[in-house]
């Protein structure tokens, strides 16, 4: 157990205080002037927003309508067709490309089934299409639908005759 000698006083404690209390007051004081002086620059700043945005509404609340620019010495915008050529180089890249292999791909037409009916398909079931006999294939190169054509047999084989190329916009 301490002794009364080994207590420090109230008057003790608030010399110490002094000493070691004068140098953190200071710097809390500057801490919040700096606190001080940011605040009133966020509220100077604040204000000024406020002020540009009201400046600018003004004549929108007020019924009147902006200034218009005058326009009359303006030219319109003249658009050519530019004719595109494939050049010597522009050959030589595509040729680079003429042994790249493509999927092709015919469909003659699609359905949606369940589950159910794909596991009850067995040998000689029909699957009904979206697509009538006699209606286009559409042909597709790397799952992208370029044309659309028309089913023949030749020699016993099935084959389909190019009707129609599609343009990317289709």
């Amino acid at each position: 157990m301490p002794s009364s000698s080994d207590i420090l006083g109230s008057g003790d404690i608030e010399a110490l205080l002094r000493q070691t209390g004068s140098a953190g007051r200071g710097s809390d004081d500057t801490r919040d002037e700096v606190d001080f002086r940011q605040s009133q620059r966020t509220e100077q700043l604040l204000n000024q927003a406020e002020a540009n945005l009201a400046a600018a509404l003004a004549p929108n609340l007020l019924g009147q309508s902006p200034k218009k620019q005058d326009l009359s010495g303006a030219a319109a915008l003249q658009l050519h067709e530019l004719a595109r050529t494939l050049g010597a180089e522009e050959r030589a890249e595509l040729s680079m490309l003429q042994d790249v292999e493509l999927d092709l791909r015919i469909e003659l037409g699609r359905t949606d089934l369940l589950i159910e009916e794909v596991v009850s398909l067995k040998a000689g079931s029909v699957v009904p299409l979206d697509k009538l006999a006699g209606d286009p294939v559409d042909i597709l190169v790397n799952g992208r639908l370029i044309a659309r054509g028309e089913v023949l047999v030749l020699n016993d084989n099935f084959c389909v005759r190019v009707a129609e190329i599609l343009t990317p916009r289709e």
